[in-house]
């Protein structure tokens, strides 16, 4: 089975703090056990933005670790982020204390694992439940 991954995964694989890292590696080893390991396009973006972070190293990195990089996201996934980004938003319009705002990212990167049929390897699973209940989500 294909696993996707999200921004914060590959951010924590990279953390000087060791607890993390190496929690972060061993997820990424056993969903790589399982089959093949994916990021959408949008994680690549988000990854850009870290400081020290070029297209370069990002480029090597991916090709070193043999994680595949879907840079096409067709419209059944843009539809569903944009439903559930709507969904969010209704949801987080109606609570007072509505807790950190997402981006659109966030929810793109799990429209295009629920729209794969793919698992979601990721620190934020709240995120993910309530915007898409029919994923298979794994935490690190």
């Amino acid at each position: 089975m294909t696993t996707t991954i999200d921004t914060n995964v590959i951010i924590a694989l990279w953390d000087r703090d060791r607890t993390l890292s190496s929690a972060a590696q061993l997820a990424l080893d056993t969903a790589l056990a399982r089959g093949s390991l994916v990021i959408s396009a949008p994680v690549f973006a988000e990854l850009m933005a870290a400081p020290g972070r070029s297209e370069i190293f990002l480029d090597s990195f991916f090709k070193n670790t043999g994680i595949a990089i879907d840079w096409v996201l067709p419209e059944a996934v843009w539809r569903a982020a944009g439903h559930a980004f709507q969904k969010y938003a209704a949801r987080r319009r109606k609570q007072k204390d509505p807790g950190p705002r997402r981006i659109l990212a966030d929810f793109l990167i799990g429209a295009h694992a629920a729209e794969y049929g793919y698992r979601l390897l990721t620190l934020d699973d709240h995120l993910y439940r309530a915007a898409f209940p029919g994923l298979f989500i794994v935490t690190v």
